[in-house]
């Protein structure tokens, strides 16, 4: 999830969000070492999942990526994590599960789906194939396709439906997307077996002070619009460095800030999430401006920050 301009903060909500009493799991008076020993304690301990960034420095998507680089990142996150999530399953990403599986590291697995209706095809195979070699725990059809507008809604559920039929039955079935997504499409959320939702309070142009109870509310509306089922948040993390957006402000201390809440905040609540995410990575520039480089929790060089 990037900038959108209709899901930035009107000042009505910003001055809503700083009047409520915001819950933070940082100590008053923290400097930036204590955030670093608060942050590298968490980290420890273990996160319940992270997003799996592919590319070195010179690589972007379309590159083909090789087993041996998947896994040598897998071992850097194998102590940290018990799950990890991949966005697409060719032209090497489908050597994430198969490298998660051999470090005994539970996978949500991400088909691709884009404009382009031939690689479309290749994702979604792709995605079945490794589901039914049992390298899948859940399976992902799909990852902002609607808030990109890449293909028409009943083509998504199209390829829902085609997924879910192919596949063991215990593997649950979902898409994922911005969390107000599912408000918007409820036969969507009807077809999903699970629902999973990316929350980004930066993103939204949300001051750091107030982005753990922003992010409660997003996970709060994707609860909401999911009658019961299970609601995961796929993506969730703050930028270390780069342009600022409105009052969110990229920088070690925020980051530091938003890491120790919201993994605090998830494990408090037994809500599974995944970080975004774990390496630093070059080409993100393109997409997002320079702050789109710098959400990893390792930087560029696989060296961890903090």
């Amino acid at each position: 999830m990037s900038y959108r301009k209709d899901q930035l903060l009107t000042p009505k909500q910003e001055a809503f969000l700083a009047s409520i009493q915001h819950q933070s799991f940082i100590p008053e008076d923290s400097d930036v070492q204590d955030l670093k020993a608060i942050f590298k304690n968490i980290l420890s301990k273990g996160m319940h999942g992270i997003c799996f960034s592919m590319y070195e420095d010179g690589q972007e998507p379309g590159d083909h990526i090789t087993l041996e680089q998947v896994r040598r990142r897998m071992k850097i996150l194998k102590p940290y994590t018990k799950w990890v999530r991949s966005f697409s399953c060719i032209e090497g990403n489908e050597f994430v599960p198969q490298a998660a599986k051999e470090e005994g590291i539970k996978t949500l697995v991400g088909a691709w789906i884009g404009d382009d209706p031939k690689k479309n095809r290749q994702e979604l195979n792709a995605l079945i194939e490794l589901s039914n070699n049992g390298l899948v725990d859940i399976a992902a059809v799909g990852n902002e396709v609607l808030y990109r507008n890449d293909i028409p809604l009943e083509q998504l559920k199209t390829y829902i439906r085609e997924v879910r039929a192919a596949i063991p039955k215990n593997i649950p079935v979902g898409y994922v997307d911005a969390y107000y997504e599912f408000t918007v499409h409820p036969d969507l959320t009807d077809l999903c077996d699970v629902i999973l939702a990316n929350c980004y309070p930066f993103w939204e142009s949300c001051h750091i002070d107030y982005a753990l109870t922003h992010m409660q509310q997003m996970f709060g509306q994707a609860l909401g619009a999911a009658k019961g089922k299970k609601v995961i948040i796929t993506e969730t993390g703050w930028p270390s460095k780069g342009e600022s957006l409105g009052s969110a402000q990229p920088s070690d201390i925020n980051f530091l800030k938003y890491f120790i809440n919201t993994q605090n905040w998830c494990q408090q609540a037994g809500i599974e999430s995944f970080y975004f995410s774990s390496f630093d990575e070059s080409w993100k520039v393109g997409d997002e401006g320079e702050v789109g480089a710098y959400w990893g929790i390792w930087d560029k060089n696989e060296k961890i920050k903090y």
